[in-house]
This record gives structure tokens, sequence and C-alpha cells, in this order.
């Protein structure tokens, strides 16, 4: 076998391969007298079959495969031979004319073919301990505590029907059911039955609701509303449509009291179990708030450390992406760049960043978690699936043995595992300062994470 390498330059390689047809006839010739002994052929007794009868019957199958492995272990011989770290699959270029083709399968050919590539580039580390961090830390408070309470007692008010003839006002709960058309054509999700509607609650397209003041239970009346442009069914977004509606029920607003009998409703045994309750989850939402933040600043940290040149198909790949996503976006909203108060040029250019950003940590994080012997263990890989199941009720078995059997899922739940534990790799080694902060100020987003498409 003879390799030459044709190109070096940036990040990428490419090799000129030529395996000789000698070469690739013995193989055949190996393979042949392998299956020799274990074929079945009218008028041989096994293992009697002459190898020019099996070229004749198996020849070309026998190269087909041979001219694969020879690819294989090329390749891998490449790489090993000039200590390459391949950032993604080598692109292979076999010969494609039929003549040539023909020849190569009938070994009469050398197997001549150039193989691309696009390798890893070299990371230096930077001094993780002259990294200085601020952590934002906000306690919560008894005020925090009463307010997310009120809540709870807000969704679980009472609500009274209203005597005979009582017509409905703001705050009512009205339970109607209704007919939707857009000039005269019923349309998907436009009908409903026994729905309830608090009026007030901007839970339904904007006009829907307060033409309901006045209705009594048993009334019939049309509503005319239109959809928000941005509405997410393009279908009906921004147009106009006209509903009959009949009420069922008109009911008021009881009186509601944030004590010991709604604790009890929700299955607490007091209202002080239910504060305390309410207080672990506020809690456990402001550490993640504060472990995303104290994140983005390592994060932050790393990219202005680590300057190297990318590999530039891995950023196209991550760019396209985020572009569908950004796309796909604006067009479910209905909105188009200028509606942003940008142009698709220079969002073009902000994407491309934040791949760039991204490909770059993600290779810094690959590099430490190596490096430091990082990895993700069977159990941690077991927990997420499990995790993952859960989300679809009914499925769990087509869900756990579809990330089982497909390495691009399970991949895809690895990777923030693995990511979190290089995270809490780092963070026991730069230096971490706590702020004490507002709730207000530890969940206000930066800019740039409202950029960054999930």
């Amino acid at each position: 076998m003879q390799v030459t390498e044709t190109l070096a330059e940036g990040l990428k390689r490419e090799f000129r391969v030529v395996v000789p047809a000698t070469d690739l006839d013995a193989k055949v010739n190996e393979r042949l007298v392998e299956i020799k002994d274990k074929v079945r052929i009218n008028g041989f007794r096994p293992g009697k079959v002459p190898v020019a009868h099996l070229r004749r019957l198996y020849g070309k199958s026998a190269m087909a495969e041979v001219i694969d492995a020879a690819v294989r272990e090329a390749t891998a011989s490449i790489v090993a031979d000039h200590g390459l770290k391949l950032a993604m699959e080598p692109k292979i270029t076999l010969p494609t004319a039929e003549n040539e083709v023909t020849e190569l399968i009938a070994g009469k050919a050398d197997l001549a073919y150039s193989v691309a590539m696009e390798i890893l580039p070299k990371i230096e580390l930077a001094d993780f301990k002259s990294i200085e961090l601020e952590k934002l830390v906000a306690e919560v408070t008894d005020a925090e505590v009463a307010k997310a309470l009120d809540r709870i007692a807000e969704q679980n008010r009472p609500f009274v029907a209203r005597s005979a003839g009582g017509t409905a006002l703001t705050g009512d709960k009205v339970t109607v059911s209704f007919t939707g058309t857009i000039d005269g054509a019923p349309f998907e999700g436009g009908s409903g039955e026994d729905i309830a509607v608090v009026i007030g609650s901007a839970s339904f397209i904007p006009g829907f609701e307060e033409q309901l003041i006045g209705i009594a239970a048993g009334e019939s009346r049309t509503i005319t509303s239109t959809f928000p442009a941005t509405y997410p069914s393009k279908m009906v977004a921004g147009k106009e449509a006209v509903f009959e509606v009949t009420a069922k029920s008109v009911e008021a607003p009881g009186v509601v009291a944030a004590g010991d009998e709604l604790a009890k409703s929700l299955g607490m045994e007091s209202l002080q179990v239910l504060e305390d309750a309410l207080k672990d989850r506020l809690t456990r939402e402001h550490a993640m708030a504060t472990r995303q933040k104290v994140k983005r600043a390592l994060l932050d940290a790393l990219d202005e450390r680590h300057k190297f040149e990318l590999p530039p198909t891995l950023v196209e790949e991550e760019f396209d992406n985020v572009w569908r996503t950004v796309l796909g976006d604006l067009e479910g909203q209905g909105r188009s760049f200028a509606d942003e108060g940008t142009t698709e040029e220079a969002a073009r250019a902000e994407y491309r960043r934040i791949a760039e950003r991204r490909v770059r940590l993600g290779l810094v994080i690959a590099e430490i978690g190596a490096n430091n012997d990082i990895k993700v263990t069977d159990e941690e890989m077991s927990r997420a699936l499990v995790e993952r199941t859960r989300q679809f009720p009914g499925q769990e078995q087509q869900i756990w043995d579809y990330y089982r059997k497909t390495p691009a899922a399970a991949a895809s739940l690895r990777a923030p595992i693995y990511e979190e534990k290089v995270v809490d790799f780092l963070l026991e080694l730069v230096k971490v300062t706590e702020k004490k902060v507002s709730l207000e100020e530890l969940t206000r987003e930066d800019e740039e994470e409202t950029k960054v498409p999930a």
C-alpha cells in the first residue's frame, strides 16, 4: 500500500492511497479459502470446491468485502502513523467511472482513491487557577414564599354558581361551548365543549373573554376576535374569527384563604408544612439559577482564554443547526429579521459567532475531560435514560430500546452529563467569590443568553 499526503492546509489533510491489485487478489484468495469449508455447492463434497470455481461464483462479492476492509485499514493506519485526532469521519472518494469500477472488481486494476480528513487543533489549556468568578446568590425571602403561596391559593380559588339569570363579570368563570369559523369555514382547534374561561385571565385570544361579560347561563352569542400575528399556528395567525358561543354555567369567584384548609386540600398536613415545601422548591430554583450564572461566567472565561483554529466543517454543521432553529422560530411566530431589529446578513454573522463559540467550548471541554480522565459512568447513563423514558408515558420500552441501539441518541444524553462533570471539576479549581444579590438580579437574563437558541 502506498500513501501520499497531497494536502496539509490548516486542519485539512488529504491523502492519495494506492493498494496494488496483487495485494487485493491475495486477500480475495484468503477470503475464498475461508468460505470454502462453509459453502455447499451441488456436485462438490464439503471443503472440496476448487478456489477457481469459488472465484467465479463469489469473486465479485469477495472483492467488494476486501476493498471495504482495505479502505478501513488504510484509514486507521494513516490516522495512527500521522498521530491525527479526527474532528469527524474521513471523506473517502473511490473510483466512480464504470470502466474503472469494472476493472477494480475484476482484480485487474489497483485500488486508487483519496481520503480527506479534518483534524482537531492542538489545544493549549489555560491555567484554570487564575480564573476568578463571581457567584451570585439570592436567599429565599418570606415575601417570596408568601407570593408563591398566594399564587397557589389563586389557582385553587373556589367558584360558586351565580343565581339564576346572573350575568358574568370580570373575574367570573364561564363554562362555554363554541364553534369558530374563519371566512365562513371551520378551522382546526376552532371548537370546544365545556371549556372553562376565567374572564380577565388573558388565557384566550384578545377580545374573546371581554365579550363574555354580561352573558348568562344558557345564553348564546356571537363573538368576533382576531388571532395575534404571532400566534403559533400560521393558518390562523392574524386572522379574524367568528365564534358561536353558548354559556353552560356562570360562576363567581369565592373566598380563598391561604390557611391550613388550603394546605390540606393539597395533601399537606398544615400551612407550615406547605410553606416549608414552597421554600424548599424556591431554594432549589435559586440554586439552579445560581448554577447557570456561574457556569455561564466560567464558559465565558474559557472562551476568552482559548483561541485556536476551528474545524470548518464542525462550525458549518453547528451553524446550520442554529440557523434552522432561528428560521423555524421566526416562521412559527410570523416575524421577520426586520421585526427583530436586524437584517438577515447581520443575524447570520451573529449566529455564526455563536456557532464558533459552541464548537470552541465543546473542544475545550472535551480536552479538559480527556486530560483529567473524566468519564460518564454506565450508572449515570442509565439514570439519564430512565428520566428520558419518563417523558414518554406508555412508550417507555420503545424509547429505552431506541437510545440503547442508536449511538447518536446515546451521545446526546451523554454530552450534557459530561459537560456538567467537567464544569464541576473546574469549579473546584477556579477562585469563586459569592455575592448576595436580589432575586431580580439573579434571574435577569443577559442579552447574550437571549440570543442563543436552546
